[in-house]
């Protein structure tokens, strides 16, 4: 299957990787991997278990061949071979004959969703279980069950994968999403599939400023894995950075939560872009609730990444159970959502710090071809003359001081309407970036 921006593609892709066991290490985020790697290139690095990563250490991978639970009377009641949430993720080996009262201690379910099935993990303490809907667990009979869960703890990698576009700069937009949840949809696919679309956007513009690079990893102890090994070159090249989740569901707007400092450029366009018809919202940034923008955002590297979603940061029901299907995040969404990141991406492209090379008294615009050599009133000298506007504020203020939102908003204007006028500068080395 080659890649293809059709509903068809991403709804097959979706299929295959929905049904695989995956944790944040072991075989099934290696085989996920692998699947993208058919569609975009992924470099791999890994950090071997044990590794310290500030303040954390990489663990043991899990791998889990099979879990079920037995009820009495010989009924399965939780199988992970019938959906992979039902077993408690990383969970530790077991096979026993329990009782009811004690069985209870290891089982999960949502009293407020009843239908629902959580998905629950425990990567950093030992423990068994299973997970199960709440109308389900209070008909359980009491007597005797059996609990099995073929599960090992190996050493082994953390794997994170990327993938880099070089642009005209060294400087970076970093683009970012997790891929750690089995049989999760909204809350799990559908960040990497919006990345993959994105991936394939850029890759097709005509020329980059920047350079992307993009980066799947586990949540949390993936991307502080990728400051463990990226981190100092984030911080002399990151200008931009964006987490990817939860893209699907109802909600037809983004909504971006700001960096930390809200002083990157993608910060500071978002606020921008609202004024021009780009419909999003913007929140602030906080500590407290959110997904790998947290590590990025961290007192030590207070990087400028912000987090996109079109239901996390609001709630769904979905959430982390397994309401969370391809039936209730949709397709058309995904889809709908590489659109509009793409149409900010390319706003982004011509913001930029701009030196003018040639500051001394206003540079000879017409000997490069650059100012109309006859004087007519016409639509087209209009548009030449705004035009001719937009090279003059960009060389005036071209002084280390402002960056091309900053000239956009001195005149009123959305900093995509000045895109010309940059590239002709620049093209005629009048104008280069910081």
């Amino acid at each position: 299957m080659q890649y293809q921006e059709t509903e068809n593609f991403y709804s097959n892709l979706y299929d295959e990787l929905f049904p695989i066991l995956r944790s944040i290490t072991g075989p099934g985020l290696r085989q996920s991997y692998d699947i993208f790697g058919r569609y975009m290139p992924l470099e791999i690095t890994s950090l071997k278990s044990g590794t310290k990563v500030f303040d954390w250490h990489i663990p043991q991978e899990w791998h889990c061949e099979d879990a079920y639970l037995v009820d009495p009377n010989g009924k399965t009641v939780a199988d992970m071979k019938r959906l992979n949430i039902e077993v408690l993720n990383y969970s530790e080996p077991v096979d026993r004959e329990i009782e009811l009262d004690e069985l209870q201690a290891h089982l999960y379910s949502l009293p407020d969703l009843p239908d629902a099935i959580p998905y629950v993990t425990s990567y950093y303490k030992k423990r068994w279980g299973f997970c199960l809907s709440q109308n389900e667990r209070e008909k359980l009979a009491p007597g005797t069950y059996k609990a099995v869960v073929k599960s090992e703890f190996v050493d082994g990698t953390l794997d994170v994968a990327q993938s880099v576009l070089k642009g005209q700069s060294k400087k970076e937009v970093m683009l970012s999403s997790y891929l750690c949840h089995p049989s999760m949809a909204n809350n799990e696919l559908s960040g990497p599939l919006v990345l993959l679309g994105l991936y394939h956007r850029i890759k097709n513009w005509p020329q980059r400023r920047y350079t992307y690079r993009f980066i799947l990893n586990p949540e949390t102890i993936g991307s502080l894995s990728v400051l463990h090994i990226l981190g100092d070159h984030f911080k002399q090249n990151m200008v931009s950075g964006l987490v990817i989740n939860c893209m699907g569901g109802e909600p037809e707007e983004l909504v971006f939560k700001h960096s930390r400092n809200d002083n990157g450029i993608l910060d500071k366009l978002l606020y921008h872009l609202n004024n021009y018809g780009y419909k999003h919202g913007n929140i602030p940034f906080s500590p407290m609730k959110g997904s790998d923008e947290r590590q990025y955002n961290s007192p030590g590297f207070q990087l400028p990444v912000c987090c996109v979603s079109r239901a996390f940061h609001t709630g769904f029901k979905e959430y982390h159970n397994s309401f969370d299907t391809k039936e209730a995040m949709g397709i058309k969404p995904l889809i709908d959502s590489i659109d509009k990141l793409e149409k900010i991406f390319l706003a982004h492209e011509q913001c930029a710090t701009l030196e003018n090379t040639s500051p001394y008294g206003e540079p000879n615009l017409g000997s490069r071809g650059l100012y109309p050599t006859i004087s007519m009133v016409s639509k087209e000298r209009e548009r030449q003359a705004t035009e001719l506007n937009d090279m003059r504020m960009l060389l005036n203020y071209g002084d280390k001081m402002h960056d091309t939102i900053d000239i956009a908003n001195l005149q009123n204007k959305c900093v995509t309407e000045m895109s010309s006028a940059i590239d002709k500068l620049e093209q005629n080395a009048l104008l280069e970036m910081l």
